[in-house]
């Protein structure tokens, strides 16, 4: 039972939920970046919310599936193919189950919109996770296959394969624009900074830096200048804090970023938005907006109910 990598794309990984209760060893939260697609394409396969996927990243891979299962494909949307073993080819989507038989090559074409897709799998891995997760850790160098993204010819074992009922998901109201609006709540150094300085963080509108990746997200734009804030020590960073560097150009914190930094945080996004951090590619716009907490906590249980 295992999956040939035929083509791995620019990043695919294994990842799931992360890592959960160990930033204070020191040890990134990791996992999806898009947690919401990660869960709908599980849905669609019958498996946990957290369940191990691939997920891909700008660039697909084709895979070579050597026994029968179903899978799922969210987030991102590319162009999606299947040949089977006689050469014929049928176009798939997203959001919904697909039935595989043995034989089958899955390709990723042309992608259309968003950074990151993610392939559900109606089975389980043929391995052991560690710190309670199987997400692959690239720093670090644990997790997933080898601790790395995954390369051409490598081999996928899974276990306890099997065939689902076919499921479909309206998803049509995710689009990923190029223009995303985070939505965040005051952070640790808020009260330090002018109130000039967060108006104009409110106010300015930034682009996502091509220096960025799954440890934090570098934003150009119009820098937030004359700063005189006090020395900090560095503290404890979650996903979300954003922090404002020496060059006055935001820095969002991701799920593989340190889990501790000395740089003032005038904002956190709200958790409602994290999964939109999964899917911002080079370029694409951000404009950030005030919620206080209850308002956040509000928007994520809207968000949980209707997922």
């Amino acid at each position: 039972m295992t999956i040939e990598v035929i083509k791995a794309g620019m990043q695919t990984s294994i990842q799931d939920g992360g890592c959960t209760g160990h930033m204070h060893m020191g040890v990134a939260h990791g996992g999806a970046m898009d947690t919401l697609s990660m869960q709908l394409a599980n849905w669609l396969v019958g498996n946990k919310p957290e369940h191990p996927v691939l997920e891909i990243c700008l660039l697909g891979p084709t895979l070579l599936f050597k026994q029968a299962l179903s899978i799922a494909i969210t987030g991102a949307q590319f162009e999606l193919s299947v040949v089977d073993k006689n050469g014929k080819t049928s176009r798939v989507c997203n959001d919904q189950t697909i039935q595989l038989k043995v034989g089958d090559t899955l390709h990723f074409g042309k992608r259309l919109q968003g950074a990151r897709a993610y392939l559900a799998l109606a089975a389980k891995l043929d391995g052991k996770a560690i710190l309670g997760s199987y997400s692959s850790h690239f720093l670090a160098e644990f997790g997933g296959l080898h601790g790395r993204a995954l390369k051409s010819g490598d081999i996928i074992r899974l276990r306890q394969c099997r065939r689902c009922a076919t499921r479909k998901h309206d998803n049509e109201a995710q689009c990923y624009s190029g223009k995303y609006l985070l939505r965040c709540t005051d952070s640790v150094e808020t009260a330090q900074f002018s109130q000039a300085h967060k108006d104009a963080f409110y106010a300015n509108s930034y682009s996502l830096s091509s220096a960025s990746n799954r440890m934090g997200l570098r934003l150009d734009g119009e820098p937030l200048d004359n700063m005189l804030l006090a020395e900090m020590v560095s503290s404890g960073l979650t996903q979300g804090s954003v922090q404002i560097p020496p060059s006055g150009l935001p820095i969002v914190s991701s799920v593989d970023g340190q889990t501790i930094g000395g740089y003032p945080r005038i904002a956190t996004v709200i958790s409602a938005d994290l999964f939109a951090l999964g899917q911002l590619v080079a370029g694409d716009q951000i404009n950030f907006a005030y919620v206080t907490v209850a308002q956040g906590h509000a928007i994520l249980a809207q968000q949980l109910a209707y997922s």
